[in-house]
């Protein structure tokens, strides 16, 4: 009999990674979800139930193996979905080393601590690594600096990622969408002064659908960068 899937989830909490792990959980695989604090874990927990909770704050990614020493990690990942963010805009005549630190922490650092810390497990399933990546990740415009640099890493990370692994079995795939109604998106445009309009951007549960079809495709084939963009 084959075992369940286990996916691995950063920012299962809102958003896209919300989106993720209900469907996942509908259909009955695994689910670790990572949670910043103890009390984020018991509110994945409760939305999720019968999943494992992993706790561990990406924005200080020095101390995420010591977290994880201290708490019991999956024996098998099928997938580890990197989709958690933060998004801080700003000309780089004003950002400071600290907005600096946070974004390229938790969006660039954070992901490649958790990658290697589960690469054992990935390599023995032949596993599948997903990076949610952003438009900003291919394309850097005005006050997008940081997070763009960020995310432009985090493409570098995957793109290395997937050429060393390739011979493990571990498929490695980016995301890029364009923008997407979450709350992320909604503190974007209270930093760009503008009015939000959820209805405007992609629904989360499309770039959801984008992800799993990356992740559900036969072993023959891998989808090595996906770019998803409004519709409308």
């Amino acid at each position: 009999m084959t075992p369940m899937a286990t996916h691995v989830i950063t920012g299962a909490g809102s958003g896209i990674g919300a989106a993720v792990a209900r469907r996942l959980h509908a259909r009955g695989d695994e689910l670790v979800l990572h949670a910043r604090d103890a009390g984020r874990a018991r509110e994945l927990a409760a939305a999720f139930p019968g999943s494992r909770t992993l706790v561990g704050d990406l924005a200080d990614p020095d101390r995420l193996s010591w977290a994880f020493s201290h708490q019991s990690l999956p024996d098998r990942v099928d997938s580890l979905l990197h989709i958690a963010g933060v998004v801080d805009l700003g000309p780089i005549g004003e950002l400071t080393p600290k907005t600096w630190h946070q974004q390229l922490n938790v969006n660039l650092v954070a992901p490649a601590e958790l990658t290697r810390h589960f690469l054992p497990q990935l390599r023995v399933c032949k596993g599948h690594v997903v990076f949610v990546n952003s438009g900003a990740g291919l394309n850097a415009h005005a006050e997008w600096g940081a997070y763009a640099a960020s995310k432009h890493g985090l493409k570098a990370l995957a793109d290395s990622l997937r050429q060393e692994e390739h011979a493990n079995g571990v498929r490695v795939t980016s995301v890029y969408p364009g923008r997407t109604a979450s709350p992320m998106q909604a503190k974007v445009h209270a930093q760009e002064g503008k009015e939000y309009d959820a209805s405007r951007w992609i629904d989360p549960e499309s770039v959801a659908t984008a992800i799993l079809t990356a992740i559900d495709l036969p072993r023959d084939a891998e989808i090595n960068d996906l770019t998803v963009r409004p519709g409308r």
